[in-house]
């Protein structure tokens, strides 16, 4: 009962202290986070994807506002779908970046992460946080911004570049299809069937 109310408090204190934080300071203290987790857990440096999205879900997610990450993807279609609708397309959307991004971290293996001055002002209410993650050996730096929006409970990201490239605009196209040919009820069924796709991971092989 104590582990647990340890184990509560350890991650309720991080999200109440990141309502106060600046944007930059905030991705590099998750980021550095992550790593440190990630750096000594073996399972997920196995390919252990589930354990993988679990560390997003707890030490990600919470800092990212998937309604207007489902609407950017969306565009213009977003429109098209009921409030109840557009819940379910961005918890969907959600489910399916974390998939994505597990695999992603899962392969971590040592990179080093610079992160450039913040070019912002005070009543700034969006901002762009760069950084460079430098691979192992004489692989060119990748870089990787977060887009970043003020809310009342602190700044989240709602976009990702990497190497200049958006990671939701990267669904448009996909999404715009599909709703063309099948409406947004078929977009919902779509990604619900990917994010049903059982998962490969190496740890759970027999």
């Amino acid at each position: 009962m104590k582990n647990s109310f340890y184990l509560l408090f350890a991650l309720l204190v991080p999200l109440a202290l990141a309502q106060q934080l600046a944007p930059d300071v905030l991705v590099k203290s998750i980021s550095e986070e992550v790593v440190a987790i990630l750096k000594k857990d073996k399972d997920i440096q196995a390919g252990d994807t589930k354990k993988a999205a679990d560390l997003i879900e707890a030490k990600i997610v919470p800092h990212f506002n998937f309604i207007r990450m489902t609407r950017i993807a969306m565009a213009r279609n977003w429109r098209l779908a009921s409030p109840e609708q557009q819940k379910i397309l961005a918890d969907e959307f959600k489910t399916l970046l974390v998939r994505t991004y597990s695999t992603a971290i899962s392969n971590y293996r040592d990179q080093q992460i610079d992160y450039k001055p913040l070019r912002a002002k005070p009543e700034d209410t969006e901002v762009t946080v760069r950084s460079e993650v430098k691979p192992s050996g004489s692989s060119q730096p990748v870089s990787i911004d977060y887009e970043m929006e003020k809310t009342p409970n602190g700044w989240k990201v709602y976009d990702v570049k990497v190497g200049g490239v958006s990671l939701v605009t990267t669904y448009r196209d996909t999404f715009a299809s599909e709703v063309r040919e099948n409406g947004v009820e078929g977009l919902i069924k779509s990604l619900a069937a990917k994010n049903r796709q059982p998962e490969r991971s190496k740890a759970g092989k027999a």
